[in-house]
């Protein structure tokens, strides 16, 4: 069950979609929902000439203006989770980038589920280090929601992506506690058109099944294994309101040379989707 859950603030913006979606999850779950506001420290870049040596009343400015819009960002936190009459508590952190990742993925290990915001272009790129923190050190499971998302917490249509690895095999095991609030749920795999298998994804259909899930099986043809595209192109085409897959099913360094499932997805993403590794 889901009871306990983390949400990671976006800063500076006017309204913050993880925020808003994590709340209205906690209130269809019944769950305790923490916010967690980063206060950024200033990032010292070195100018084109050479590193020059920031004053203290500088470092101080930037600090105090970070602790304030993490402060904004917790008071709007606070007021939506008291407006649908959720639980809530709120913490504001201050930290690098690469440390506030770290102690991210540390938070996660005491909650059910982490819920983060996907990065969006343009803006630093704080939220990539935040989810890959989540994903490979929490040992929980996470949540992340794309930055143009507006509809609330829905499972009327679930896509589980399958690929028979460890990572979809925790993904699903991590996210029954949502299979069994949805009304549809459909298994997809995507195979070049000269697998063996002569029906991917049977046998955790029937598993599933045998958690009292009625679900269906949909195998995509993608020639070129364009993984990414295929799921959010299927995704879209059966209106999916979320979507539930392994995490970097390679390693991280290899993902980041040559794309892959995850960082693809994780790029183009419109629709909320959990993830484990």
């Amino acid at each position: 069950m889901i009871k306990d859950v983390v949400v990671n603030l976006s800063l500076g913006t006017d309204r913050d979609p993880a925020c808003e979606y994590a709340i209205s999850l906690a209130q269809a779950c019944n769950a305790h929902i923490t916010g967690i506001a980063f206060a950024y420290d200033p990032l010292l870049a070195a100018p084109a000439g050479g590193w020059e040596v920031m004053p203290p009343y500088w470092i101080e400015e930037q600090r105090a203006k970070s602790a304030e819009v993490a402060g904004v960002a917790v008071t709007s936190f606070e007021q939506g989770a008291r407006r649908l009459g959720v639980g809530a508590q709120s913490h504001v952190i201050t930290a690098g980038a690469a440390e506030a990742a770290e102690r991210f993925g540390r938070i996660g290990r005491r909650f059910d589920l982490s819920i983060l915001q996907q990065n969006e272009p343009g803006k630093p790129s704080y939220q990539d280090l935040l989810i890959e923190a989540a994903l490979f050190d929490s040992g929980r499971p996470l949540l992340i929601v794309p930055y143009i998302q507006t509809a609330g917490f829905s499972l009327d249509h679930v896509l589980v992506c399958w690929d028979a690895s460890r990572n979809a095999a925790r993904a699903i095991g991590d996210a029954v506690p949502m299979l069994a609030r949805a009304k549809a749920i459909e298994v997809v795999t995507i195979g070049s058109g000269s697998d063996t298998e002569e029906i991917p994804g049977f046998d955790i259909a029937h598993h599933l099944a045998r958690h009292g899930l009625k679900v269906e099986l949909k195998s995509i043809v993608a020639p070129d294994l364009d993984v990414s595209s295929s799921i959010l192109s299927h995704a879209a085409d059966v209106s999916a309101d979320f979507i539930v897959m392994g995490g970097y099913g390679h390693s991280r360094m290899r993902e980041f040379i040559l794309g892959g499932a995850t960082r693809g997805l994780l790029a183009s993403m419109t629709i909320p989707t959990f993830m484990s590794h």
